[in-house]
């Protein structure tokens, strides 16, 4: 796990010496993801520099410093990820060109690199299990290719200055370049107020793109602005496949082909040379993921989970529970909110651009403790977009079978009811009846989702439903000033594949939007922060790809989600100690705002300060506030959309500042 940046002038106007000092200046705002080596290499004739930062993991030994060159000389990379069946790409290798390859170390870059000499880029990269994104440098070509993994589990950035391609694994590395233009793309903002996070290709910055997952970006020197990613593989295709191959055996097959395939995904993330962990929750993703490490594992994992003296949001003394069954060595912290509260002033820094995930702090806190212990741990991520684990998989088609009926006007005249009482008294209801329901059914933030239920009540259609649940603020361009919001995967209905079923479409939506541009940037930038890799399983390809091939009863029944995973995880763990309504990975945000964040918030709040900026239109979100905090609407999550923007925009002025003042003294 490392972080990587670079930089290709076509017209190959930049001295050797300019090539290094900002190839290096670019890496050395990723230390923070590699702090165990540096490395550059330039190449002034074709106007390339690479520079890479390093998290040793694999191959300890200078065998594996990055920038490396293949043996054969024509290839040159820099990466960030694991390649996962490495050593069966070097036996392959081994066996196609009868030995004659000599490996240098024992490093998945050196195997990359042999494999891209000796297949191509694509076959190479169609061979690979791993996370991944990756610059590679072909010399014989003069071609630079970027690519990504499947899921999009690792970052990559790019962007042009005139003819000159800039890229590297988080926007900072971009963004010290001398030339770099730090213009907000007000398009992508809306796109970020609507989704809490700003979705691939699209970055807060005018000029300057994610790449996709699983996409190729070749860049040669000779038509260099025509580059577009190209996809090498889709979830589009795979879960198309999967209706035409469904899987045909028995539910206990199905059962037993998934531990096969979770055993074998686990094990092949515990490989490492360094201390390895996991963490746990409690639920039922994380539990199956430390279950069958325990399970292959001759010494007690480490596990680790952060508690809470809030009750709704303490999921510690289930994780406590899971792992004293297991037997592994546990490690938990419980945190204080003055200590959660403590990360919010480094968000903006740690994530780059805006971002509003609120269990983004959560996330940090127990990478953090992990850190203090391993440097590499595993994760649960993903369970609940490839098995159908959300409430919206379960309900969204429940609750329109019950409303479609009803004429829209009656339900908007509904919806308008239930938002006149104010969360907290739902709160209030719900706490006297919770001891008359089951354990399974019961809900914390009832009054929250009494409040998002009623908004989704007019629905036209189960589609509208879903882009209402899955968006924060619904008309994010009247908020940001002269914006258009661009199309997305989920407002283009004739990218989606032909599911018969909508809660299929959402998962397979959730896989490919919220997954990539949320959860997985969430986990990348809050483990990345502290020098941790992280290793998600469940989004194992070929666990992917059999889950898609499963029928819906296998993932969703009896009102509930991840049917097979709670089947198979009743193997090694009691259904007691794991089963209980799906909770969020949060904090109290909403009495945070009305305490001890009040006046952090009221400063970013500002009307004047909002309409000087000239970025957002005050008056929506200032009511919006006022009505949070009279209690009488659940805006929280809109709000921290606002705060987390501003937030983001101050520390880039202070940044700003930092940059010419430094360029001043240089000069």
């Amino acid at each position: 796990m490392c972080g990587f940046a670079g930089i290709l002038d076509c017209d190959c106007q930049t001295t050797e010496s300019a090539l290094r000092a900002i190839a290096a200046r670019m890496a050395g705002t990723l230390r923070h993801r590699g702090p165990d080596d540096a490395g550059v290499w330039v190449d002034a004739a074709a106007g390339v520099g690479l520079s890479h930062r390093r998290l040793s993991i694999l191959d300890l030994s200078p065998a594996g410093h990055q920038p490396m060159v293949s043996a054969c000389g024509r290839h040159v990379i820099v990466f960030n990820g694991e390649i996962y069946n490495s050593q069966e790409l070097r036996c392959e290798l081994d066996q196609v060109t009868k030995g004659a390859l000599s490996f240098r170390g024992h490093s998945d870059t050196e195997v990359m690199l042999a494999a891209f000499d000796h297949w191509g880029v694509r076959g190479a990269i169609s061979r690979m299990n791993g996370m991944f994104a990756f610059a590679l440098w072909d010399r014989q070509e003069r071609v630079l290719y970027l690519g990504r993994d499947r899921l999009g589990e690792k970052p990559l950035y790019y962007g042009w200055i005139g003819r000159t391609l800039l890229f590297g694994s988080e926007l900072k590395a971009l963004r010290c370049h001398p030339d770099f233009r730090a213009e907000i793309n007000r398009d992508a903002l809306a796109l970020f107020f609507r989704h809490n996070c700003i979705p691939a290709p699209h970055s807060i910055y005018e000029g300057v793109y994610k790449l996709p997952p699983a996409t190729i970006l070749a860049v040669s020197v000779d038509t260099a602005e025509a580059a577009t990613p190209v996809p090498y593989w889709s979830l589009k295709d795979v879960v198309e496949r999967g209706l035409v191959h469904p899987f045909s055996g028995s539910e206990e097959d199905a059962v037993e082909e998934l531990e096969a395939l979770l055993r074998d995904a686990v094990k092949i993330r515990m490989l490492a040379d360094v201390p390895l962990g996991v963490f746990l929750s409690g639920g039922v993703d994380s539990s199956m993921v430390v279950a069958l490490m325990q399970a292959q594992s001759d010494r007690p994992v480490r596990t680790f989970s952060i508690g809470s003296s809030e009750p709704d949001y303490n999921e510690a003394k289930f994780a406590g529970a899971v792992a004293e069954h297991l037997g592994t060595e546990h490690t938990e912290l419980y945190v204080t909110p003055t200590e959660a509260m403590a990360v919010v002033p480094r968000l903006p820094e740690m994530y780059d651009e805006p971002f509003a995930d609120s269990s983004q702090i959560v996330t940090f806190l127990i990478a953090r403790l992990a850190r203090q212990h391993v440097t590499v741990c595993l994760s649960g991520d993903g369970g609940d977009e490839v098995f159908g684990g959300y409430n919206r998989h379960v309900w969204n088609g429940r609750v329109w079978n019950s409303i479609q009926w009803v004429p829209r006007s009656v339900r908007m005249a509904a919806a308008r009811a239930i938002c006149r009482v104010p969360p907290s008294r739902w709160d209030e209801l719900y706490e006297r009846l919770s001891p008359l329901l089951p354990r399974n059914v019961r809900q914390n933030q009832f009054g929250y989702k009494v409040h998002k239920i009623a908004r989704i009540l007019p629905a036209p259609s189960p589609r509208n439903m879903y882009l209402a649940l899955a968006s924060h603020w619904t008309e994010a361009d009247s908020v940001v000033l002269n914006a258009k919001e661009p199309e997305t995967l989920l407002s283009r209905a004739d990218a989606w594949p032909h599911l018969l079923e909508f809660s299929q479409q959402m998962m397979f939506l959730d896989a490919a939007t919220y997954l990539p541009d949320d959860i997985l940037t969430k986990v990348d930038r809050a483990t990345m922060a502290v020098g941790l890799e992280a290793r998600v399983p469940l989004l194992d390809p070929r666990v992917v790809e059999f889950a898609w091939r499963l029928r819906s009863s296998l993932k969703i029944r009896n009102g509930r989600g991840k049917w097979i995973l709670r089947r198979l995880l009743g193997k090694y763990i009691p259904p007691q100690l794991t089963e209980r309504p799906k909770a969020g990975f949060g904090i109290p945000l909403d009495k945070w705002l009305h305490g001890p964040l009040r006046e952090w918030a009221e400063s970013l709040l500002d009307a004047g300060r909002l309409r000087s900026e000239g970025l957002l239109d005050p008056r929506p979100i200032r009511q919006m506030w006022r009505d949070l905090l009279a209690g009488s609407h659940a805006w929280q999550y809109h709000i921290w959309d606002v705060l987390m923007f501003q937030a983001w925009c101050s520390a880039q002025q202070h940044s700003k500042q930092e940059l010419e003042s430094a360029i001043a003294v240089a000069s």
